[in-house]
Protein backbone atom coordinates (compact mmCIF):
# COMPACT_ATOMS: atom_id res chain seq x y z
CA UNK A 1 0.00 0.00 0.00
CA UNK A 2 1.32 3.42 -0.92
CA UNK A 3 1.73 6.06 1.74
CA UNK A 4 -0.20 9.28 1.41
CA UNK A 5 2.98 11.09 0.35
CA UNK A 6 3.69 8.47 -2.35
CA UNK A 7 0.11 8.66 -3.56
CA UNK A 8 0.30 12.46 -3.82
CA UNK A 9 3.67 12.27 -5.60
CA UNK A 10 2.27 9.75 -8.06
CA UNK A 11 -0.79 11.92 -8.68
CA UNK A 12 1.40 14.99 -9.24
CA UNK A 13 3.64 13.11 -11.67
CA UNK A 14 0.62 11.83 -13.57
CA UNK A 15 -0.84 15.34 -13.78
CA UNK A 16 2.49 16.76 -14.99
CA UNK A 17 2.70 14.08 -17.66
CA UNK A 18 -0.84 14.83 -18.80
CA UNK A 19 0.03 18.53 -19.18
CA UNK A 20 3.01 17.72 -21.41
CA UNK A 21 1.13 15.17 -23.48
CA UNK A 22 1.43 15.80 -27.21
CA UNK A 23 -1.45 15.08 -29.55
CA UNK A 24 0.51 12.09 -30.88
CA UNK A 25 -0.05 10.42 -27.53
CA UNK A 26 -3.68 11.39 -27.20
CA UNK A 27 -5.68 8.91 -25.14
CA UNK A 28 -8.84 9.33 -27.22
CA UNK A 29 -8.76 7.97 -30.78
CA UNK A 30 -9.53 10.67 -33.35
CA UNK A 31 -13.05 10.79 -34.73
CA UNK A 32 -13.16 10.41 -38.53
CA UNK A 33 -13.62 13.70 -40.39
CA UNK A 34 -12.58 15.39 -43.63
CA UNK A 35 -11.07 18.70 -44.69
CA UNK A 36 -13.96 20.95 -45.77
CA UNK A 37 -11.90 23.94 -46.93
CA UNK A 38 -10.43 24.08 -50.45
CA UNK A 39 -7.02 23.71 -48.80
CA UNK A 40 -5.76 23.69 -45.22
CA UNK A 41 -2.24 24.20 -43.92
CA UNK A 42 -1.10 21.34 -41.67
CA UNK A 43 1.50 22.42 -39.09
CA UNK A 44 3.68 20.23 -36.88
CA UNK A 45 3.32 22.30 -33.71
CA UNK A 46 1.39 25.10 -32.08
CA UNK A 47 3.10 27.70 -29.89
CA UNK A 48 0.78 29.78 -27.73
CA UNK A 49 2.87 32.92 -28.19
CA UNK A 50 3.63 32.70 -31.92
CA UNK A 51 0.93 30.43 -33.38
CA UNK A 52 1.44 27.40 -35.59
CA UNK A 53 4.99 26.42 -36.58
CA UNK A 54 6.60 23.92 -38.89
CA UNK A 55 4.42 23.73 -42.01
CA UNK A 56 4.31 20.04 -42.90
CA UNK A 57 2.05 20.11 -45.98
CA UNK A 58 -1.19 21.46 -47.39
CA UNK A 59 -4.26 19.26 -47.12
CA UNK A 60 -6.86 19.34 -49.87
CA UNK A 61 -10.65 19.38 -49.71
CA UNK A 62 -11.90 15.89 -48.81
CA UNK A 63 -8.64 14.62 -47.28
CA UNK A 64 -9.34 12.20 -44.43
CA UNK A 65 -8.38 13.48 -41.00
CA UNK A 66 -9.32 12.87 -37.41
CA UNK A 67 -10.27 15.20 -34.56
CA UNK A 68 -12.50 14.56 -31.57
CA UNK A 69 -14.23 17.76 -30.39
CA UNK A 70 -13.94 18.16 -26.64
CA UNK A 71 -11.15 15.59 -26.36
CA UNK A 72 -8.41 16.95 -28.62
CA UNK A 73 -7.11 20.46 -28.00
CA UNK A 74 -8.01 23.56 -30.00
CA UNK A 75 -5.74 26.57 -29.46
CA UNK A 76 -6.91 29.92 -30.87
CA UNK A 77 -8.76 28.13 -33.65
CA UNK A 78 -5.98 25.61 -34.41
CA UNK A 79 -7.14 22.04 -33.77
CA UNK A 80 -4.93 19.05 -32.99
CA UNK A 81 -5.63 16.85 -35.99
CA UNK A 82 -4.58 13.41 -37.19
CA UNK A 83 -3.82 13.15 -40.91
CA UNK A 84 -4.75 9.64 -42.02
CA UNK A 85 -2.65 9.98 -45.20
CA UNK A 86 0.82 9.55 -43.68
CA UNK A 87 -0.56 8.90 -40.16
CA UNK A 88 0.78 11.85 -38.23
CA UNK A 89 -0.48 14.56 -35.88
CA UNK A 90 -0.45 18.28 -36.47
CA UNK A 91 -2.61 21.39 -36.32
CA UNK A 92 -5.26 22.59 -38.80
CA UNK A 93 -7.75 25.47 -38.59
CA UNK A 94 -10.78 24.16 -36.72
CA UNK A 95 -13.26 25.54 -39.25
CA UNK A 96 -11.60 23.41 -41.96
CA UNK A 97 -12.59 20.16 -40.22
CA UNK A 98 -16.06 18.73 -40.81
CA UNK A 99 -17.97 15.80 -42.22
CA UNK A 100 -17.59 13.91 -38.97
CA UNK A 101 -18.27 10.17 -39.26
CA UNK A 102 -18.68 10.49 -43.04
CA UNK A 103 -16.31 7.65 -43.80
Amino acid sequence: MLSRRSTLALAAATAALALTQTPARAAVPPQHAVIVCQSASFYANYNSSTGPTGLVRTLAHGDKVGHTPGAHPVYNGWAATFDYGPDDWGYVRYECIGGYNSW
